[in-house]
C-alpha cells in the first residue's frame, strides 16, 4: 500500500463485504485496520478481499526495524521497473540496427521480431504491479489509473506502436516507483522518530546490579539507569539523582530542561549532564514518542479536504476522459479521418489524462507536512486539521496553564501595624506550612526563597471558604481573605482601598492578623508566560483576527491577565458548558475557531471548535486523545509556527494541483490538433509527478517560522 488510489482501491472492496464496520488507513506503515463481525468474517476472508484488488495482506505484527517496511516487495518493483527500462533500451538499438534511428522512433512499421520481443517484455515487466489493479478496476466498472495505462498500452500494441507501448508501461512503472518513493521518504522520517528511543534498557537489580536488556521487555514500575549522554530508554519518573534533559525530540523545545527526584521524563529524551535511576511508569509500546509516532502514522487516513476534493474529481474525471477518449477515436473517422491517426490520439488522450500526478499531488504534501510538525513538537492528528489553521479568523485561549505558568507567585508583601515584610512571610508560612492549597504553597515556596525557615504553628484549625488559626510565639494569629477580615470588623478605610487596589489587578490578598491587629497582607497572583504579548502578536501578524480568553477565574484577574497579554476580548467566571456556548457564539461569529487549552478541563470546549489544540501535551495521554493539535511542550510560540506552517502546506499543494492540471491541459490541446505523442505525453505526465513529489516533500524541512 503506497498511494491513495491503492487506499480508494481497498476502501471500495472492502466498503461492500457485508459484516466490516470500519476501515482505518495507515499508510505509513502499510497497515490496514478492519474492525469487523467475526460471526460473518475471518482474517482470511478479509485477506481474499484484499487479493481482489491485486495486493496482498497479511496478518500485523509489531516490530521495532524500518517503519512498515517491505524491502523485498520494493526490490522486486525496483528490479521490474529497471528491467523494463534496459529491455526499451535493447529494443530500440535492435530496431535502430535494422531500420536505422528515424525507423525506431517512429516505433511503427516493420519492426524486427527481437525488437519486438524486446519491446513486449518491456511492457510486461512495466505493468506487472499495474495489471491486477487494471483488471479489478475493470471489473467493478470504476475506471482508474491503472486501467487508463493499461488500455494506452495495449491499444499502442494493437497499432503496431511497440516502442510507444514499451515507453508508456516502463515511464509509468517509474511514476508509480516515484510515488512509493515519496511515501518511503516520509515512513523513513517515521523511522528516524522511532530510533531515538534506544532499544536497550539498563537495569538496576538485586544488590544494585546492572543488567541491559531490550527496552521492549522493561515491565513497569522498574527502575533503570541512565547515565550522561544516554537517551531515556522508557518513560519514567527519577527516582534519585539530578540532571538536565534535552527534550526536543519530542516538545520542540531548544533549552535543556532540569530534572529531579519526582519528575517525568519520556522515551528518547536525552540526559545531558548527571546519571539518574529512573522508575518506568508505561511499557515501551505505550510511551510518549511510541504514541505520536503512532498517530502520525494514522493521521493520514483523515483525509485533508484538499485530498478530498482530489478523490472526488479524479472519481469523475477519469470515465469522462475515457467517453472522450472513444470519441475522439471515433468521430473523427466516421468524419473522414484516418481511423489508425485518431485511434493513436485517443490513446494520447488517455495517457495525459491519467490523474497520477493530480492524485499524487496532495496526499504526498500532507504526509510530509505531518511528519514536519512531529518533529517540531506539534502532533497533528490528520490531513483533516493539517489544513485548517491557514484558515484560522479567531483564536479562543484558556487563561491558567495556557496564558499564565498554572500557579501562583507572591508578587507583594505589605507589612502593618509596626511589622516588617519578614515578620508578615514568617508568620503566614508558619501557618501554612500545614496547609496543602496552591496558595499556601506559594507563600512556603517563597518564604524559602528568602531564607525564612519558620517553626510550625500550634493549635491549628482550618476555617473552611475562609482562612486558618493557629499560634505563633504563643500568640493566637489568623490568616484569611478580605472576606473573613470584614467579617472579624477589624478593616478600616485605608486598608480596604488597598485590598480593593490589589483585587483590581488580578492578585488574590491573603490577609495575616491577630486579634488586636491586621499584621499585613500577601497579593499573589498567576503570571504570565514569559513572552506570551509578543508571542499573540505575532499570531495576529499571520491574519487571526480575534484573541479572546475563556477563563473560570473572576473578571479582575481575567481581565488583568488579558491586559498585560494583549488580548481582544476577556470572558470570564465561565463554567465548562459556558465555554462551549462561547465557542458557538464565536463560531458563528467568525466561522473558523481554535480553542487552546490543557485537553482535559477544557474537553467540551475543544471538541466543539473547529480546531482542538491542547497545551503541554507531553506525557498526557487524555490530551493527545481529546485535541485535534496537540503541542508537545508548553511553548505558545508554536501556534503561530502551526498556522504559518499550514499556509505553507496549502500554497504547496495549489502550486501542485495547478502544474499537474496546466501540463494536462497543454497536452490535451496537442492531443486534439495531432501534434502529441504517447512517449511524450507519458514523459510529461512523469515529469509533472515527479515535481509535485519533490515540491511535496519541501515540507519535511520546513523554513524558518514556516
Amino acid at each position: 500500500m503506497d498511494c491513495a488510489e491503492e487506499i480508494a482501491t481497498l476502501r471500495a472492496e472492502l466498503g461492500r463485504v457485508g459484516g466490516v464496520r470500519d476501515l482505518r488507513f495507515d499508510l505509513l506503515h502499510r497497515k490496514l485496520a478492519v474492525d469487523f463481525d467475526p460471526a460473518r468474517l475471518t482474517p482470511d476472508s478479509i485477506a481474499q478481499a484484499v487479493a481482489r484488488t491485486g495486493m496482498t495482506a497479511e496478518t500485523w505484527a509489531e516490530r521495532r526495524e524500518e517503519v512498515g517496511s517491505s524491502v523485498p516487495a520494493r526490490r522486486r518493483r525496483a528490479a521490474t521497473t529497471a528491467a523494463s527500462g534496459v529491455l526499451v533500451a535493447v529494443g530500440f538499438v535492435l530496431h535502430a540496427l535494422d531500420g536505422g534511428v528515424a525507423a525506431a522512433l517512429g516505433g511503427a512499421g516493420d519492426v524486427p521480431a527481437t525488437a519486438r520481443a524486446a519491446y513486449a517484455l518491456a511492457t510486461v515487466l512495466g505493468a506487472w504491479f499495474v495489471a491486477p489493479k487494471a483488471w479489478h478496476s475493470l471489473r467493478r466498472v470504476r475506471p482508474d489509473m491503472n486501467l487508463l495505462m493499461c488500455v494506452a498500452a495495449g491499444g499502442a500494441i494493437a497499432i503496431g506502436e511497440w516502442l510507444e507501448a514499451a515507453t508508456v508501461s516502463f515511464l509509468f512503472a517509474v511514476s508509480l516507483a516515484l510515488e512509493a518513493w515519496s511515501i518511503g521518504r516520509a515512513r523513513k522520517a517515521i523511522a528516524a522518530l522511532m530510533s531515538l528511543s534506544p532499544s536497550k534498557a539498563r537495569v538496576i537489580g538485586p544488590g544494585n546490579n546492572e543488567e541491559l536488556v531490550d527496552a521492549a521487555s522493561v515491565p513497569v514500575g522498574t527502575v533503570v539507569l541512565v547515565k550522561p549522554g544516554e537517551k531515556f530508554p522508557l518513560d519514567g519518573r527519577i527516582d534519585r539523582g539530578r540532571t538536565t534533559v534535552n527534550q526536543a525530540p519530542i516538545t520542540g523545545e531548544s533549552i535543556p530542561v532540569v530534572k529531579e527526584a519526582g519528575s517525568e521524563v519520556f522515551a528518547g529524551t536525552v540526559n545531558e549532564e548527571g546519571a539518574v535511576a529512573v522508575r518506568t511508569v508505561k511499557p515501551f509500546a505505550d510511551s510518549t514518542l511510541s504514541q505520536i509516532a503512532k498517530m502520525v502514522g494514522e493521521a493520514h487516513a483523515r483525509r485533508s479536504p484538499s485530498e478530498q476534493w482530489v478523490e472526488r474529481f479524479a472519481r469523475i474525471y477519469t470515465p469522462v476522459v475515457m467517453c472522450i477518449a472513444v470519441l475522439l477515436a471515433l468521430v473523427p473517422p466516421l468524419m473522414g479521418g484516418s481511423w489508425q491517426r485518431w485511434f493513436y490520439e485517443a490513446l494520447v488522450l488517455l495517457v495525459i489524462a491519467c490523474p497520477c500526478a493530480l492524485v499524487i499531488s496532495t496526499p504526498v504534501s500532507i504526509v510530509a507536512a505531518l511528519v514536519a510538525a512531529a518533529r517540531q513538537g506539534v502532533l497533528v492528528k490528520g490531513g483533516a486539521y493539517m489544513e485548517a489553521p491557514a484558515r484560522l479568523a479567531a483564536v479562543a485561549l484558556d487563561k491558567t496553564g495556557t496564558l499564565t505558568e498554572g500557579r501562583p507567585r507572591v508578587r507583594s508583601v505589605v507589612a502593618r501595624s509596626g511589622h516588617d515584610e519578614s515578620e508578615v512571610l514568617e508568620i503566614a508560612a508558619a501557618i501554612e506550612s500545614r496547609s496543602t492549597h496552591p496558595l499556601a504553597r506559594a507563600i512556603v515556596e517563597h518564604a524559602g526563597a528568602l531564607g525564612i525557615r519558620p517553626v510550625p504553628a500550634t493549635d491549628f484549625q482550618m476555617l473552611p471558604g475562609k482562612g486558618a488559626h493557629a499560634k505563633f510565639d504563643g500568640v493566637d494569629h489568623w490568616l484569611g481573605s478580605h472576606r473573613y477580615l470584614e467579617e472579624r470588623g477589624q478593616e478600616d478605610e485605608e486598608t480596604h482601598a488597598r485590598l480593593e487596589e490589589l483585587s483590581s489587578s488580578g492578585a488574590s490578598v491573603v490577609v495575616v492578623g491577630r486579634d488586636d491587629h491586621v499584621c499585613g497582607f500577601i497579593a499573589l497572583s498567576d503570571s504570565l508566560r514569559p513572552g506570551v504579548r509578543a508571542v499573540l502578536d505575532d499570531l495576529r501578524r499571520t491574519g487571526i483576527e480575534r484573541l479572546v480568553m475563556l477563563t473560570g477565574d473572576n473578571r479582575g484577574t481575567a481581565e488583568a491577565i488579558a491586559r498585560e497579554a494583549g488580548i481582544d476580548e476577556v470572558r470570564a467566571e465561565l463554567l465548562p458548558q459556558d465555554k462551549v456556548r462561547a465557542i458557538e457564539e464565536l463560531v458563528a461569529a467568525h466561522g473558523t475557531v481554535a480553542m487552546v487549552g490543557d485537553g482535559v478541563n477544557d474537553a467540551p470546549a475543544l471538541a466543539r471548535s473547529t480546531l482542538g489544540i491542547a497545551m503541554g501535551a507531553v506525557g498526557t495521554d487524555a490530551a493527545l486523545e481529546t485535541a485535534d493539535v496537540a503541542l508537545m511542550g508548553d511553548d505558545l510560540s508554536r501556534l503561530a509556527w502551526l498556522v504559518r506552517h499550514s499556509k505553507r502546506v496549502l500554497g504547496v499543494i495549489r502550486q501542485n494541483v495547478v502544474a499537474a492540471l496546466l501540463v494536462k491541459a497543454v497536452f490535451l490541446a496537442l492531443a486534439f490538433s495531432g501534434h502529441a505523442s504517447l512517449w511524450g505525453a507519458i514523459a510529461a505526465d512523469m515529469g509533472v509527478s515527479l515535481l509535485v513529489v519533490v515540491n511535496a516533500l519541501r515540507l519535511l524541512r520546513p523554513a524558518e517560522g514556516a
